[in-house]
């Protein structure tokens, strides 16, 4: 397979999102990376061309120069698509214009800093007959993939109960904010948007329980909550209600003292309850009440395991597994569509527009339900 030359925006020096869409972009193997606009300052964008090997005739001082020169270059030549790795803020703008010039685009999460915006996006893709991907990472992982199998295919019954959380501990303490860019636009309403921690992991979360699960969260309940001097959540937490009858808790959270990054889900159905966590993301734990427990592990060439998880595993049981290759899963998805098509009723390996808008949907339903009051809120 051809690889797809992309075009990233964003994901310059300082930045850490960019350096992990390369990784994985690179890990896939379908992937060529020939341009970038990668700082809002041409000096900046130029230097971090440099660092990372693009040629100065290929970086660009504003993503609208990247995406007309890049249009006017020979078809063999030119971006086939662009990766969008700026704050929330920045998403909506570029990716329009973007699809409009005739590109297809893969952008991080949460898909705008709104719901106007996110919808605008969605408007754009449908007019221009464009792909575009939404990279929730989590869903990358071989055992949640496998989790979705057993969950939404039926093999335990209806799900009763979904309890997940993603906790972190990086925004704790005051001085956390002091000269650290990941941090500024994160807690800047203009940039981020209104949501904070429940717009940067709790979108994790929310897609996750959907995910597994095959159902939407139907309505939520909500307080958001934040430290003194914040403008915006850094803790939260939801009772949420699924569209297929059970019930669930969200927690989402960047001050809970002690936690890195610990996201983790318990879906329990009719007939058993099933445990993954991030932090291990290589065992999925499967109990029962009249059976011994099962635990799956990532990498085991068993007869068991279906062969679409196979084929997303790169290396043997015992051989640990991430984040990046979760990433590049999504990546490898993506560019396999973008060459070959989509495959009729198949898991299209990455989040969907409809599985973006009912992230944002998440979160306008969750912010309403706290300034509210904690009331219930539909979504």
């Amino acid at each position: 397979m051809k690889p797809i030359r992309y075009g990233m925006i964003g994901g310059g020096q300082g930045a850490f999102i960019g350096g992990v869409h390369r990784t994985a972009a690179a890990i896939a193997g379908n992937w060529q990376l020939v341009a970038g606009a990668l700082s809002a300052t041409p000096e900046k964008a130029l230097a971090s061309a440099a660092e990372i090997g693009l040629p100065a005739e290929r970086s660009y001082g504003s993503w609208a120069e990247m995406l007309d020169r890049e249009a006017a270059l020979p078809a063999d030549q030119r971006i086939e698509a662009v990766a969008i790795v700026t704050p929330n803020h920045m998403h909506a703008p570029p990716a329009i214009a973007a699809m409009e010039a005739g590109f297809d685009v893969i952008i991080d999460k949460p898909l705008a800093d709104s719901l106007d915006n996110a919808r605008a996006i969605v408007e754009a893709a449908a007019r221009t007959g464009r792909r575009i991907a939404v990279t929730h990472t989590y869903t990358g992982y071989p055992l949640v993939k496998l989790a979705r199998k057993l969950v939404a295919g039926g093999e335990f019954g209806a799900v009763r109960r979904v309890m997940v959380k993603y906790v972190q501990d990086w925004l704790s303490r005051p001085e956390d904010l002091i000269d650290n860019k990941q941090a500024a636009w994160r807690v800047d309403p203009a940039r981020s948007g209104q949501a904070g921690a429940f717009g940067d992991i709790g979108t994790h979360a929310a897609n996750l329980v959907e995910f597994i699960t095959g159902e939407r969260i139907a309505q939520i309940c909500a307080e958001l909550t934040m430290l003194p001097g914040r403008r915006i959540d850094d803790d939260g937490a939801a009772l949420f209600r699924l569209s297929g009858g059970g019930k669930g808790t969200l927690t989402a959270s960047q001050v809970c003292v002690g936690d890195m990054n610990d996201l983790a889900i318990d879906v329990y159905c009719e007939e058993a309850g099933l445990h993954w966590r991030q932090e291990q993301p290589n065992t999925l734990t499967i109990k029962r009440r009249d059976r011994p427990d099962e635990v799956h592990h990532a990498g085991a060439n068993r007869a068991y395991v279906p062969g679409d998880i196979l084929a997303i595993q790169r290396t043997p049981g015992g051989h640990p597994e991430g984040y990046l290759e979760a990433f590049a899963n999504i990546y490898r998805a993506f560019g396999e569509q973008i060459r070959s098509g989509p495959v009729a009723g198949a898991d299209p390996g990455y989040a969907t527009m409809d599985d973006a808008l009912s992230g944002m949907n998440f979160l306008r339903a969750a912010l309403q339900s706290s300034r509210d009051g904690a009331v219930w809120t539909d979504l």
